[in-house]
């Protein structure tokens, strides 16, 4: 990849000498070219910070960003720009941004698991080819940092105060590089649904900014019902089973007859048990009859591959944390937390949840030293900060959490906007039954949802790591955005 220009500018105010600090305002620009799709893609790539101001106008902090520009297109009015964020909350923008929808991805074999050398190589299947991607790295992740010791915690780290600035700051950036007339996207993943949930109705209500589209990856923490955000109860504990059939088919350990069934046979059968018949029987407590809870916990070993005993013991609502420990205990493993596909090994056999999560620890192993070469030997950014794969962003308040409100509120007034669910089958922490839930539970007119829809793959919450999803979730993006751009000048309305 040939350096064409390389444009350093630093703007520094008010910046204690000591100690390692990103100046507020940085930029480096770098030029580079690619191939998409067999189609030759030329590119600049700007990363550096964005202040967050106060109301008296004071930078109190720099937010990171990486924004990946197609140059090689004449008319950037109607090309679609995507901005992305990654979850934790606390997690820095590394994953989408150096595994998903960027031009570069780091080197994994094709199941994505870490090989070395560490590095990265091209992406075939980024979107950079029909979009403009943003990846920002939110308070304290990533290089981001607070600038002003006297600015409370409370301004950043929170639900509504996350969503607050970020607002703010995303008016700002489309200000500075002048995309007012693009179409606008917001991904998220993980914790970054209830982000991009939650700025999809802040950035229409107080920024006056109008999306396409948002695009949920591994959703979670969507305040819904209850406003926190926590499934919990009869649902939570029903919901949770067909992801439990996806585990058990991937390491073989369900019923022959069921075990023969592609996947995705499987967990329709496994779906239609969970929500028509298993969450009726575990509303009833303590006070369901003794043989339909002995039959419901048959049937929720046909699907889950572990005992009914064992099932039994947790009253029929199995903790996935448990689920982790007990599917391949008697091989001396445990499995992912994220991607059950990953196998772990504990300090003893005995125990009622894993030792780590065997994914992350693998993921860590590749990630972090692919995006440090990145930025110094690629996009030529050069700072002693350090990049903060997870940062420190507790106490989170969680209060108050109507994200998915915010969500439906802004679809209902802007009929432009479009949703789309993207959910691996083999994530244990967001799973994609719930996701779906979520997806039923988010119109519950159903006036909206030829508007909303859902992707699911063979795969964990970082499903793109595996490369036929890879290939697959950008396809479907690709097509998302096909839809939810209007013909010129469809108006927006009902």
């Amino acid at each position: 990849m040939k350096l064409k220009t390389l444009i350093f500018v630093l703007i520094v105010s008010g910046i204690c000498a000591q100690g390692r600090f990103l100046p507020a305002d940085t930029t480096v620009i770098t030029n580079h070219k690619t191939t998409i799709k067999g189609k030759r893609v030329e590119y600049q790539a700007t990363t550096g910070t964005q202040p967050v101001w106060n109301e008296a106008g004071k930078a109190i902090a720099a937010v990171h960003y990486t924004y990946y520009e197609r140059t090689d297109i004449k008319n950037k009015n109607t090309r679609p720009i995507m901005i992305s964020f990654n979850g934790g909350p606390g997690s820095g923008s590394v994953w989408m941004h150096l595994a998903y929808t960027g031009p570069m991805i780091l080197n994994v074999d094709d199941e994505g698991y870490p090989v070395q050398p560490y590095g990265v190589k091209s992406n075939p299947y980024s979107i950079l080819d029909v979009a403009d991607i943003v990846f920002v790295n939110p308070v304290n992740t990533g290089y981001s940092r607070t600038l002003d010791k006297d600015t409370k915690k409370e301004t950043f780290f929170g639900v509504n105060a996350d969503i607050k600035y970020l607002a703010e700051w995303i008016n700002t950036f489309i200000q500075r590089v002048n995309r007012w007339e693009s179409p606008k996207y917001l991904i998220g993943e993980s914790y970054g649904t209830t982000r991009v949930s939650g700025l999809a109705g802040a950035l229409q209500g107080r920024q006056w900014m109008y999306l396409n589209g948002v695009i949920l990856v591994s959703p979670t923490e969507l305040g819904i019902d209850s406003g926190s955000g926590r499934r919990a109860g009869p649902v939570g504990a029903a919901l949770r089973v067909p992801y439990f059939t996806a585990a058990a088919w991937y390491h073989e350990k369900l019923p022959p007859d069921l075990q023969r069934k592609d996947l995705l046979d499987a967990l329709e059968e496994s779906e239609n048990y969970a929500v028509n018949e298993l969450m009726a029987v575990i509303a009833k407590g303590g006070f369901v009859d003794e043989k339909e809870r002995d039959e419901a916990a048959a049937q929720m070993a046909r699907y889950s591959g572990i005992s009914k005993e064992s099932i039994l013991s947790y009253n029929l609502d199995v903790p996935t944390s448990f689920y982790w420990k007990e599917l391949l205990r008697d091989e001396g493993f445990t499995v992912g937390r994220l991607d059950s596909r990953y196998k772990g090994i504990d300090k003893t056999k005995g125990g009622t949840r894993p030792d780590f999560n065997s994914e992350l620890t693998s993921w860590l192993h590749s990630f972090t030293p692919a995006i440090n070469y990145y930025y110094k030997n690629v996009l030529n950014f050069k700072t002693d900060v350090k990049y903060n794969m997870f940062g420190p962003v507790r106490p989170w308040d969680r209060s108050n959490n109507n994200t998915g409100e915010n969500l439906r509120l802004a679809m209902a007034q802007n009929p432009y906007l479009h949703t789309m669910i993207q959910s691996g089958y083999y994530d244990g922490a967001t799973k994609y039954f719930d996701a779906k839930y979520t997806m039923w539970r988010l119109d519950p007119s159903g006036k909206m949802k030829d508007r909303l829809s859902f992707k699911g793959y063979r795969s964990g919450h970082m499903m793109y790591l595996r490369k036929e999803d890879l290939r697959l979730s950008n396809e479907d993006i690709r097509e998302f955005i096909k839809k939810s751009t209007p013909k010129k000048g469809a108006p927006a309305k009902y």
